[in-house]
């Protein structure tokens, strides 16, 4: 039983570092929210996400994040400072997450695992919005921002309560990044 609350916990981490990936701070305010409900166990040292200074910070700071994507030149601003954010947030999400194992693991884990998950999705959510930025002017932003935020939602809420949902999703959504790349990859290289 231990081993899968091990494996569980490392699911609920990657699928948060996922949704890091899209939103920075709306999967922190889910995962505060869940500790401060009590539904989910933090780590001994990350006990202070779930008290109620942590949740009303993290609201502040989702509901800035997500009315910040809405206006047109601060979306890519925030692109900017976002891929460092979300690689950290990845990582503390992993660490606040992770149960029983020893410190070297979880900051392996959490480092690899969920900076670099959030890194991952960050980098292809702002490639996507600059690609949106010069081929629709920026009209399309919003849209996208909206799409983004669903993600985020979605995937915080199922690592929380379906933390095995949460991870086939990331799985798929690097099948799907994978599968741009090498189509993109087709189209450059030149025929023989």
């Amino acid at each position: 039983m231990e081993n899968l609350d091990i494996i569980i916990s490392i699911f609920l981490g990657i699928g948060l570092a996922a949704a890091v990936g899209f939103r920075v701070f709306l999967p922190l305010l889910v995962l505060s929210l869940a500790g401060y409900c009590e539904v989910i166990p933090l780590n001994e040292s990350w006990q202070w996400m779930g008290s109620l200074t942590a949740m009303i910070t993290m609201g502040v700071a989702t509901v800035v994040e997500i009315f910040g994507y809405y206006i047109p030149w601060l979306d890519n601003l925030l692109d900017t400072i976002a891929l460092p954010l979300a690689t950290l947030a990845g990582t503390a999400v992993m660490v606040a997450t992770i149960a029983d194992l020893s410190p070297v693991v979880t900051w392996s884990l959490a480092i690899i695992a969920g900076g670099g998950t959030a890194a991952l999705i960050k980098g292809n959510a702002s490639a996507a919005r600059l690609t949106s930025t010069a081929t629709t002017a920026g009209t399309a932003n919003p849209i996208l921002a909206t799409v983004e935020t669903a993600i985020a939602v979605v995937m915080a809420f199922a690592s929380i309560f379906i933390p095995i949902l949460a991870f086939v999703l990331v799985v798929f959504l690097f099948f799907v990044i994978f599968r741009f790349y090498k189509k993109l990859r087709k189209k450059r290289l030149p025929p023989t």
